[in-house]
Order: structure tokens, then C-alpha cells, then sequence
């Protein structure tokens, strides 16, 4: 049986720090009391010289701020004793933090110094622990809140994912391929007096066999050639594979109704759809409901750029050209970037929506994502045409037209474009291009003594069509109207925001 990883520190010193923090008001609240909301949020931005300015020189709560969130060194006469298995020395009778010992939310995450605050070499250890970042931010909004019993934060590094989770499962399990990151995992959720499992390991390995309600994952996702520089970035897999490696893994990783959501970045290949080449994520067979949305694409240099500035920059200048000619062999021109939804029903025609999301939108939510799964559940288990709707709060019609370039001043006329549909559905702002019978589906919502099949039979008999072409063709409009929240059933209004079934 597995072990789970120790922290870095024994009960006894984790309960005196644990003490010792909230004893001087070394909290998120207790920051912003000290030294106010303006240098508190320039140190969320790696940017200490404000808190600086405004800390004395040996009060508790000062001492602690400058060790822990300024990484800066204190002569350790200041220092209580409670701090001292988290320091090391900085010559000169002074110490400094070992660790980002950082006030999050409600909590305290443990992980290494951004290098915004620590650049000297060593400091960009391979094995480096990420403070939290706007990766894992984003995927924590978009995770699912609802209660489960079994929750697995899978790649955990400092373990802010798992921290959320707590709130939520009965038990979590932590797992991370680097011991470093285990033992740092292992220190926030001690330090925090949670009870977890931190397991060390490849992806699934640690829990082969194991099944759950939830799963969220912000891997080492980075697309490139397969080399590993940094553990936190490089998986060893070539390409985007990570993403399809996670993907299959799902039918054996949840439970039934369970869900898995991660991170993830996929290849943009010239002559190739993206949706295409994520599609083949998806196991044959899997039982997988699936929405993946696409936030942006970055160019492969600035790609590149990037994920060697994050890690250091100059050491890896050779790096750049080989990841670069790596790109390049493969026509692969950008790289996409956004959220994977995965949940496990085990039916046959299982519901897969691959798309990306308009500049309008605002980042995803677990409350949109709920919401979009309780709508594909009502598709399935309702039959539209018995069924009233009511349309979405805000759904707004654009119509495009020009005037008919016709010689004849009598034949002029206006030439309808193109009709866009605006969505929305609490910040999607869904952006689509339309119909004429989805503008008169949307248009006859709302009545109260008409279902969705007496409308289209009242149409039918206004047009001279056969109804049930008319049936066959509003079907798949309507599908798509609520899927996108643009038309909402009668009765699933007040359950928009709930938990998936």
C-alpha cells in the first residue's frame, strides 16, 4: 500500500507555526489591516517595495511579512522559534524564508519564491514549486463546487486545487510526480489542519485502481518536444499528448456521474482543424459527455517565449531554437489553450461539444459549467416538442443587411446578411450566426398555453409545410438554443447553478 507523504515539518513544530501565524494576524485579512489594501496587492503582484516601506523593523507580524511574502532576511534575534524550521541562513547573523509561505483565501499554501522575488540561479531548481498562479486560478473558478465523496487533485503542486476541494469532499487525495512538490502539498493541507492523502507518482499511477466523484488536474501541459527542463512544465510527453493521456484515463478514474476537469494546451497544425485533433482525445467507447472550450491561441514563438521567461529565460537560450525547429517540423504554427469538462455517464451517444469562446466572454466558472451539463440533461431526458420555453435573460437579435445594388430604383430593397444571435447565458456572451426558424422559435417563447409542438404545428399551417419536416428541422435549433441558454424550459430555471446530476 501507498504511503502518504510526510510534510516538511513535525506535528508538534506545524501546530506552534499554525500558532505563531494567528497569533500576530499573518492572514489574508491581517495583511490588508497591517499595511492596506494597495501594498497588499502589490505583493499579489510579486511587487513588495510598498509593504516595505510601511513595516517596522522587528513587530511580529513585520517580521513575518518580510520573511515569508517579501523574501527578504531578518536577523533571526527577531526571529521566534516556531518560524525557524521553515528558514535558512543569509549570512551575516540573518535568515530568510526556505519557502512562499503565502495567505490565500482562508488558507495558508506553501510552495518555492516566485522568481519575480528570488532570480539568483539556484533558485530555478528544476523542481521548482509554483506559488499559485493565473493557471491555477482559472481552473479553480471553473471548478465544479457541488458536494462529492471522493475528490483527487492530480498534479498537485503546492496543492491549491486540493485546498478547494476540502470544501467540498468527504476525503481528497493529492498526487504529484515531483517529491518536492508531495512534501510542500503535504505541508499546506498540515499546516491548515486538513487531513490529506499526498501520494507521489506519474499522472494515475498512484491511484491505479481507484475511482472518483471529482477530479481536477492542472498538469505539466506544456506542448513541445518531450523533454523534461522543468518538472511543473514539462510532462516527458512529446506534443499535447498529456491532454489525450488524461482524457483516456477518465472512464477508469471516475465514478459513475463523475467528473474530471483540467487544464490543458493542444497544437494548432497548419491544414489541420484543432477541434478535430482534441476530438481524438476522447476514448472510442468511453461513455463521455465532453465540453472543451478554447480560451486563445498563442503564435509558437511568443509560446515558446513565454514558457522560458516563467522558468528562468536566459539559461535555456539554446533551448528556444530546438523547441522552436521542433515546432516547425511539424507545422505547427500556434497552440490553444483552454478547459477540459469530462463526465462520465457510460451511455452510448454520449454528448461532445468542442468550441471556443467568443473575446466577449468572461473566463469560465463552475457555476456556467454546471449549468451547461443540467442542460444537456434536460435535452436527454425531455421530450421538447411537449415542452414550454421561455427565452434567456438578455438574448438580443443583430441583423446584417445591404441595399440591393439594383439598377432598377423599384427592385431595391434590403438583402439580409447574415442574423447573429448574442447570448449571455451569466457572461458567456455567446456570439452566433442563425437562422430564420431559430428566430421564430425564439420569437413564439413565452406563451404560456402553447407548447413547442403546437407552435410548430400553428406554423406549419401559416407557411403551407408539412409539419413534420418542420419537426425535424426546429429540433436540432432548439438543442442548440438551450444548450447555448438562448431558450430555457419551463421548470429548469430555478435549477441553473445546481450540481450536475
Amino acid at each position: 500500500m501507498t504511503t502518504s507523504t510526510a510534510p516538511l515539518l513535525t506535528p508538534q513544530a506545524t501546530v506552534a507555526l499554525r500558532d505563531a501565524l494567528l497569533r500576530h494576524g499573518y492572514t489574508r485579512d491581517g495583511i490588508v489591516t497591517r499595511i492596506g489594501l494597495e501594498a497588499a496587492h502589490a505583493l499579489n503582484r510579486y511587487d513588495p517595495g510598498p509593504a516595505l516601506r510601511l513595516l517596522g523593523e522587528d513587530d511580529p507580524l513585520g517580521v513575518l511579512i518580510r520573511l515569508f511574502m517579501c523574501g527578504r532576511g531578518v536577523p533571526l534575534v527577531q526571529v521566534e522559534e516556531a518560524l525557524v524550521p521553515l528558514l535558512e541562513p543569509a549570512g551575516e547573523g540573518q535568515v530568510r524564508a526556505a519557502v512562499y509561505l503565502h495567505p490565500y483565501e482562508k488558507w495558508w499554501a506553501v510552495s518555492d519564491f516566485p522568481l519575480f522575488l528570488r532570480p539568483e540561479a539556484h533558485d530555478r531548481r528544476a523542481d521548482r514549486v509554483l506559488p499559485i498562479g493565473p493557471t491555477a486560478t482559472l481552473l479553480r473558478r471553473a471548478l465544479l463546487t457541488h458536494r462529492v465523496g471522493t475528490a483527487l487533485d492530480l498534479g498537485t503542486g503546492c496543492g491549491v486545487q486540493a485546498l478547494h476541494l476540502s470544501d467540498q469532499a468527504a476525503s481528497v487525495v493529492a498526487t504529484d510526480l515531483s517529491h518536492r512538490a508531495a512534501r510542500f502539498a503535504a505541508t499546506t493541507a498540515a499546516l491548515n489542519g486538513l487531513d490529506w492523502e499526498v501520494l507521489e507518482g506519474d499522472m494515475t499511477q498512484p491511484v491505479a485502481g481507484r475511482r472518483f466523484d471529482l477530479v481536477v488536474s492542472n498538469p505539466p501541459y506544456a506542448v513541445g518536444p518531450g523533454t523534461v527542463h522543468c518538472v511543473y512544465r514539462d510532462s516527458g510527453r512529446p506534443g499535447d499528448t498529456i491532454g489525450a493521456e488524461l482524457a483516456a484515463a477518465a472512464p477508469d478514474l471516475l465514478t459513475e456521474g463523475g467528473h474530471l476537469q483540467f487544464r490543458a494546451n493542444w497544437a494548432h497544425v497548419a491544414g489541420e482543424d484543432w477541434r478535430e485533433r482534441v476530438a481524438h482525445w476522447l476514448p472510442a467507447g468511453g461513455g463521455l459527455d465532453a465540453w472543451i472550450v478554447q480560451r486563445g491561441v498563442t503564435d509558437a514563438r511568443a509560446y515558446v517565449d513565454h514558457w522560458l521567461e516563467q522558468s528562468g529565460g536566459e539559461e535555456h537560450l539554446g533551448q528556444r531554437e530546438a523547441w522552436l525547429r521542433w515546432f516547425e517540423d511539424r507545422k505547427i504554427t500556434g497552440v490553444g489553450t483552454g478547459t477540459v469538462v469530462l463526465r462520465r455517464t457510460d451511455r452510448h451517444d454520449p454528448v461532445v461539444r468542442i468550441e471556443e469562446l467568443s473575446p466577449e466572454a468572461a473566463e469560465l466558472t463552475g457555476a456556467q459549467v454546471a449549468d451547461w451539463f443540467t442542460r444537456q440533461d434536460w435535452l436527454r431526458d425531455h421530450d421538447p416538442l411537449t415542452s414550454r420555453f421561455r427565452p434567456g435573460v438578455g438574448v438580443r437579435l443583430w441583423q446584417e443587411a445591404s441595399l440591393r445594388p439594383e439598377p432598377d430604383a423599384a427592385a431595391r430593397g434590403w438583402q439580409l446578411k447574415q442574423q447573429l444571435l448574442k447570448t449571455p447565458a451569466d457572461g458567456l456572451n455567446w456570439n452566433d450566426r442563425t437562422t430564420p426558424l431559430a428566430v421564430a422559435l425564439l420569437g413564439a417563447s413565452g406563451r404560456e398555453d402553447e407548447t413547442l409542438g403546437d407552435h410548430l404545428t400553428r406554423l406549419a399551417e401559416a407557411e403551407g409545410t408539412d409539419r413534420s419536416r418542420l419537426v425535424l428541422a426546429a429540433l436540432p435549433e432548439v438543442a442548440r438554443l438551450v444548450e447555448r441558454g438562448a431558450l430555457v424550459p419551463e421548470g429548469l430555471a430555478g435549477r441553473v447553478g445546481e450540481a450536475p446530476a
